[in-house]
């Protein structure tokens, strides 16, 4: 809106003058809040390496200690480790909301500028524009591959080969920054992008020849096809990951790749024969590119490319196929997976029994159980004769060199470190609230089959805030 005159320019200059000193502060404020939230960042990063720091060592000494020859030590040893695999998740589950330092390749490409993306909105919608961008390349390539097809112009192919150039360069850097905020992409396929962009570069400096013409029609109807089947996949894993991530099974950074992959199991039937036959064209492209190779003023890019596609085809394929034995395997000990980590994972329920009741024999935790020690040792020692079967005599006295204690608590070690190394292949994907809300049902369920439920009075059941209360 003009102004008529120069006393409603000057009112109008001295209203904005008001609300620019409101805007320094606000700004002033907000560098202030900024140079805190680094320092908090720093402060975080510099802890959670000291915790796992401080963790590897407590690990270390319970390998080297020998609880065989007492039963109390055995059964705290077996509480700490279950606490120690709790407290690695919950530092996972830290780190993914700080900042993280880049990988070689960003480092190579963008130096040391930090591509961490710490708003949950914002990490979606990059992951959003890293899927329509994939989604758009291919439809592209699909229409210059069929133009390519039907006609013959050196000029459209140099344009095709450099879009394939620039699309697996830019895809390797939003994949590594993806990487960085939490995306779980596997190692092949991030290689496969590279490699893919070493093939296309040598495809665009491949000069004019006879070897270039007779491998070219195959080439188009190999990048036709594929171009058909990525955007097959792409609606297909977007479906898949859509349901997933509503059922809490995959997280919202997941994205779409190519491939089949273990989460897409109840599309094995659909899916599989179309990535085979792209495999087989991928052998078939290096079986004619190694043949080419023997022809009379073949260049160096024809057998360089014959390596490259067999390289691809193998990688893709063991990838494809081992996938399918691990996933029939999974889904047999699946169920058995999660109630035996149940075992080993606190819940609310748990938490409020150890807290509340110390010296309960359904959950003691190691603390709890040293302080129990020094109130009162003769009571502990009778529940652990209540509670260890097999390992004490009719007299009520325990036999501390038992064989039979011994082997159970090779048993116990073992069991742990099983759990151990399914958390390391599980723990990015287990959702823990989940799994207590599931426990807590399990619990509300048992309350109401069981027959004192009908006389249980709902004050009686504790809450995470009675303990503090009685504090």
């Amino acid at each position: 809106m003009e102004h008529n005159s120069i006393d409603a320019c000057i009112e109008e200059w001295e209203t904005l003058s008001n609300e620019y000193r409101a805007l320094e502060k606000i700004h002033k404020e907000y560098r202030q809040k900024l140079d805190d939230l680094t320092q908090l960042q720093q402060k975080c990063v510099k802890g959670i390496a000291h915790q796992r720091y401080r963790i590897g060592i407590v690990k270390q000494s319970l390998r080297k200690l020998d609880h065989r020859n007492d039963i109390d030590d055995a059964e705290r040893n077996v509480l700490l480790q279950t606490d120690l695999i709790r407290r690695k998740a919950q530092l996972y589950d830290m780190e993914n909301n700080i900042p993280k330092q880049n990988g070689l390749y960003l480092k190579i490409i963008l130096g040391n500028i930090n591509v961490s993306i710490l708003n949950k909105d914002d990490k979606y919608r990059y992951k959003d524009e890293y899927e329509k961008f994939k989604l758009v390349i291919n439809l592209v390539a699909f229409a210059i591959s069929t133009f390519n097809l039907l006609t013959n112009f050196r000029t459209v192919d140099l344009i095709h080969m450099f879009l394939l150039v620039w699309y697996y360069c830019t895809l390797t850097i939003r994949e590594s920054i993806l990487k960085v905020n939490g995306s779980r992409i596997k190692g092949w396929w991030r290689a496969h992008h590279f490699i893919s962009t070493i093939v296309s570069g040598i495809l665009l400096i491949w000069p004019n020849g006879e070897t270039y013409y007779a491998f070219r029609k195959q080439f188009m109807l190999f990048n036709m096809y594929i171009s058909s089947v990525q955007y097959l996949l792409f609606m297909y894993q977007r479906g898949c990951l859509y349901r997933l991530k509503a059922l809490g099974e995959r997280d919202n950074m997941d994205i779409t790749v190519e491939g089949f992959h273990y989460w897409m199991w109840r599309g094995l039937g659909f899916i599989i024969p179309f990535l085979l036959i792209g495999y087989i064209w991928e052998l078939y492209n290096a079986y004619t590119l190694y043949m080419l190779s023997f022809t009379e003023n073949a260049e160096w890019h024809v057998f360089t490319l014959a390596v490259f596609f067999f390289i691809l085809f193998l990688g893709n394929t063991l990838t494809t196929l081992s996938l399918i034995p691990q996933k029939l395997k999974e889904r047999m000990k699946f169920k058995y997976r999660f109630t035996r980590l149940d075992k080993y994972i606190w819940t609310h329920k748990k938490r409020r029994v150890s807290f509340r009741n110390p010296e309960s024999p359904q959950r003691r935790t190691p603390a709890a159980r040293a302080a129990s020690f020094k109130r009162d040792r003769s009571n502990v020692k009778e529940e652990d004769e209540a509670v260890i079967p097999n390992s004490v005599h009719q007299d009520g006295v325990v036999n501390v060199g038992s064989t039979n204690i011994g082997k159970e608590y090779e048993e116990v070690l073992e069991e742990i470190d099983q759990i151990n190394k399914i958390v390391d292949d599980m723990g990015k994907d287990i959702d823990f609230e989940q799994v207590d809300r599931e426990n807590e049902e399990d619990d509300a369920q048992l309350l109401d089959l069981s027959p004192d439920a009908k006389d249980a009075n709902i004050e009686d059941v504790p809450t995470e805030e009675e303990p503090k209360k009685e504090k």
